[in-house]
């Protein structure tokens, strides 16, 4: 088994700005679970939403386990995010004000053996903030770079 499994969002910290990060629970079936130990996962435009008080996931897309059997599953189907209430209602709050957006940032398995996602709470970046992402990070490269030349 597996313990290093990580799977990151990485268009999530381009596009948004996020203020706040939580991990939460997934609610995931057999053959689901053994595709993420597998690494199996894409965030392709996924994003999160509230539905009767509870933060669904959608659009994950786990793929569908090769030794399932009858027993496999959607790949792509809304699946329930586990958060306390505390959070789910200060979350919603932010969400139905300020216009800001849950994303799904990153999927692992923690030391127990349970799938977490962590999800953010962003804003959208406006185009000039996508670019001073780019040159902070071209930076950031030759920088390292030139350490590493010496």
């Amino acid at each position: 088994m597996q313990d290093n499994i990580f799977i990151k969002n990485r268009p999530a910290t381009f596009e948004y700005a996020i203020e706040d990060r939580v991990k939460a629970g997934i609610v995931l079936t057999g053959s689901e679970i053994k595709s993420v130990r597998l690494g199996k996962v894409s965030f392709n435009d996924s994003y999160c939403f509230f539905s009767d008080g509870e933060l669904w996931l959608k659009s994950l897309h786990i793929a569908e386990y090769v030794n399932a059997g009858y027993a496999g599953h959607a790949p792509v189907r809304d699946r329930k995010l586990l958060l306390k209430k505390k959070e789910l209602n200060k979350w919603l709050t932010k969400v139905k004000e300020k216009g800001f957006t849950i994303v799904p940032l990153n999927m692992f398995i923690n030391e127990n053996g349970f799938a977490k996602v962590e999800v953010g709470l962003g804003k959208g970046k406006q185009m000039h903030d996508k670019r001073e992402s780019i040159k902070s990070r071209d930076v950031d490269r030759e920088m390292k770079r030139f350490i590493n030349l010496r």
